[in-house]
């Protein structure tokens, strides 16, 4: 099973922006779409953005468009999530995970603790 290790969280202002990575294990990462989640507290997990097993395809979700962009490096088995313009609905802890998707976004890996994200206003 893919584990995965995410990093790069933390307080920024609105306005401001992050990084965030996710080491995965495994040396099958090519060959799997991979997606960054969040959680806010008193909220289900929802996706934020996907990104095929090459790279070339991703989507995301509508609240983050056009703020947001997903990117992987293969050599290193790691995704990205770069997040400029924060807002404080962005605040939440981030996850990452590796699958792929059919309809909806179905997961193989353990999923790790995650990252937070606060955006204070």
């Amino acid at each position: 099973q893919v584990q995965l290790v995410e990093s790069g969280g933390g307080l920024v202002q609105a306005g401001g922006s992050l990084r965030l990575s996710c080491a995965a294990s495994g040396r099958t990462f090519s060959s799997y779409t991979m997606a960054w989640f969040r959680q806010a507290p008193g909220k289900e997990r929802e996706i934020v953005a996907r990104i095929s097993g090459s790279g070339g395809v991703t989507v995301y979700a509508d609240s983050v468009k056009g703020r947001f962009t997903i990117s992987r490096d293969n050599a290193k088995n790691t995704v990205y999530l770069q997040m400029n313009s924060l807002k404080p609905e962005d605040t939440a802890v981030y996850y990452c995970n590796a699958g792929y998707y059919s309809g909806t976004f179905v997961t193989v890996g353990s999923w790790g603790q995650g990252t937070q994200v606060t955006v204070s206003s």
